[in-house]
């Protein structure tokens, strides 16, 4: 008896004691496509048309200043960017969040309605790919990102984008899509969003050594939706916004994304595939099940020492 509690300590030791992380292979989001990178600095008013096949791929970086793997990820998509033209948008985590404070909680929110993910770092090209963690199964994180970035979403049709700065805080921006032929599940939206972009914010106390942060996203503002009734699709509108404010500096930029949106199939919690630890998370939850594999052997050698 005495050696079969002994055994069962040790093996609960064993299965709790530290792990390492899988590689975890880019997947399909099934939530639809985001497109667009159209941009402006803030404080310049201009205008552009273009066809949709010249806009870059975007890619959203969910990432944390206390993000140890997240610089190789970012550095990776950083040589990506300059071969492809790819555009980053970082979301920096916020949601129960001490160590970061370029986050905010309703963009952290919406990534997590979004992707069903909260620890970075995790990469999105498109809308459409999620790649989740640091560990490529490819050659190398660049290899992997440049063939995720040059998927072709097989889009026909022009975007114009306008944004007419009238103060240092507001501006009006109007957008049209002439026309838009893509097919798509009944039910499923289209919504024009604002994108506000830090390009550089500086925080000295973020522990994954950075420093200066690039791409931060600070606001994501709804400027209109089409009724997917009919194909090809119009869309055209025009909105006044007021700027959200920049952690430093007045380095703001404004960018026009559109997301599709596809009807939700279930009402089913997000796949663990999609969130799981990152390094830092498991190493924060490493204690807890440490004192559960301790107070098991202590109890063995309780019993031990009672027999």
């Amino acid at each position: 008896m005495r050696k079969a509690f002994l055994l069962f300590g040790i093996l609960v030791l064993t299965a709790l004691g530290p792990t390492t992380s899988v590689a975890a292979p880019a997947a399909s989001t099934d939530t639809g496509i985001m497109f667009g990178g159209q941009w402006f600095e803030a404080n310049q008013s201009g205008s552009s048309t273009v066809n949709f096949s010249e806009l870059p791929p975007i890619v959203e970086v969910y990432t944390a200043t206390w993000c140890s793997n997240c610089v190789d990820v970012e550095h990776a998509l950083d040589a990506v960017m300059n071969e492809t033209g790819l555009q980053q948008y970082h979301i920096h985590r916020a949601i129960n969040e001490v160590q970061d404070p370029l986050g905010s909680t309703e963009i952290d929110q919406r990534f997590y309605d979004r992707y069903g993910a909260h620890a970075p770092p995790v990469v999105v090209f498109n809308g459409s790919v999620i790649k989740v963690g640091s560990v490529t199964d490819s050659d190398s994180l660049e290899s992997e990102f440049t063939g995720l970035a040059q998927e072709n979403m097989d889009i026909s049709g022009t975007s114009t984008f306008t944004w007419n700065m009238t103060s240092n805080t507001t501006g009006t921006a109007t957008w049209a899509i002439e026309p838009l032929d893509l097919e798509f599940p009944t039910g499923a939206s289209l919504h024009a969003y604002a994108w506000i972009v830090e390009d550089s914010a500086n925080f000295e106390e973020g522990t994954n050594g950075l420093g200066d942060y690039p791409h931060v996203v600070r606001g994501i503002i709804e400027l209109g939706e089409i009724n997917m009734t009919s194909n090809p699709y119009v869309m055209a509108g025009s909105s006044n916004i007021t700027l959200p404010p920049a952690y430093d500096g007045e380095d703001l930029s404004v960018h026009l994304i559109y997301q599709f949106d596809l009807p939700a199939e279930s009402e089913e919690p997000p796949k663990e595939i999609l969130s799981p630890p990152s390094e830092e998370g498991l190493k924060e939850g490493l204690p807890a099940a440490s004192l559960i594999a301790s107070l098991c052997v202590i109890f063995a050698a309780a019993l031990t020492r009672r027999d």
